[in-house]
């Protein structure tokens, strides 16, 4: 007979390829599934990047179709714990409460699932009405999971401390052997949405700013997709006007995304917007590589400055590109610092780690 009790958890599933949806995926295929029934609520009502934030008729029966599902699921399941990630604006939030509301009345144990660390800016610029909902919805909720420690604060005067917890991102990746062999020239990469807040536009602007005899050493690989044409439009003018050596892949090279990890010797994500803890930090650690990026959520608490990369201010490129130089002239270092990364990754953020922790979590919900 099955005894392990049995977790709902919501999410989008890629495509689009976006941090929520990721994890989303990985937490459904992680060794969770061994110690928990695991049973999922797909809350995906866009097919890509370019259809979020428009409304139409398909994606208002999609959410009638959602609440179908979680009723029907509530009854047939009977989930000990439902996780369910929110959003981090009013009308994202409005939705994510009749997720709550609706769950309530078949589970008892709510556990809510931050992925970014825009909650507390959000809260600070809403009415108080808005603030009134959210607290009054939380009291249907046993808890909230943040991705790192650095991110507990944001619910402070929202939950008790002891019902904050903190579960990092994590996953096993099989990183593939390097297939160039010129050592002379050192590849750089950016993975991640090409848009301004990601730091595409620092990046560009950090390459443009390297002494010519670096320059002539570098190659810059950015796989991502476009969020908007504009800061397309600027981007490719520069990188166009300045003949930078820098190749833009599609989104739809994803899957040699870790063959890149693979054949880079180092990676840059200088976000200026608020982060949770992205992705491609982990697999870049994952991959061995030293890390150039910025202080935004947890990022922190996997990217320790020189030791295994460098923290730079925000919308600094300038900071960016002496950066490079320094990995580029100290080929040593740049290697310590890869290793080190691989060290990190392997104690605090691999899938055993993430599932450890959320067990955890669970059970201390359930056993409430």
């Amino acid at each position: 007979m099955n005894n392990k009790p049995t977790v709902c958890i919501f999410g989008k599933l890629p495509p689009p390829y976006m941090g929520p949806a990721i994890a989303t995926q990985i937490l459904l295929q992680s060794g969770l599934k061994n110690n928990f029934n695991l049973v999922h609520i797909d809350t995906k009502i866009n097919e890509d990047l370019k259809s979020m934030g428009s409304w139409s008729l398909k994606k208002l029966i999609k959410n009638i179709e959602i609440y179908i599902k979680i009723v029907s699921t509530g009854i047939n399941a009977k989930p000990n714990v439902v996780l369910i990630p929110i959003s981090q604006s009013t009308v994202g939030f409005i939705k994510d409460s009749l997720y709550i509301l609706l769950s309530r009345v078949f589970c008892k144990k709510l556990v809510l699932h931050l992925r970014g660390s825009e909650f507390k800016i959000w809260m600070d610029r809403s009415s108080f009405l808005t603030r009134f909902y959210v607290k009054l919805i939380f009291r249907f909720c046993t808890g909230v999971i943040v991705l790192g420690n650095n991110l507990r604060y944001l619910f402070e005067g929202f939950f008790p401390e002891d019902k904050i917890f903190v579960a990092p991102n994590g996953a096993d990746y099989i990183i593939p052997k390097r297939t160039l062999t010129d050592s002379t020239i050192t590849q750089l990469l950016y993975l991640g949405n090409l848009q301004s807040s990601k730091g595409i536009e620092d990046v560009i602007e950090s390459i443009r700013l390297l002494p010519i005899e670096i320059k002539n050493k570098v190659e810059v690989n950015v796989l991502g997709g476009w969020r908007d044409e504009q800061t397309k439009q600027r981007c490719l003018e520069k990188i166009n006007k300045n003949q930078l050596p820098i190749i833009i892949h599609s989104p739809d090279k994803s899957e040699q995304k870790l063959q890149m990890m693979s054949n880079a010797d180092i990676f840059i994500f200088p976000p200026r917007a608020p982060e949770g803890h992205p992705w491609v930090i982990v697999e870049a650690m994952a991959a061995g590589l030293p890390i150039i990026s910025t202080d935004r959520g947890a990022i922190i608490e996997s990217v320790k400055h020189e030791e295994n990369g460098f923290i730079v201010p925000l919308s600094d490129p300038q900071a960016i590109a002496n950066y490079i130089q320094e990995l580029i002239n100290f080929p040593e270092k740049r290697q310590r610092m890869g290793q080190n990364s691989r060290k990190h990754y392997l104690t605090n953020f691999t899938e055993v780690a993430m599932v450890e922790n959320l067990t955890h979590i669970f059970h201390k919900v359930i056993e409430k």
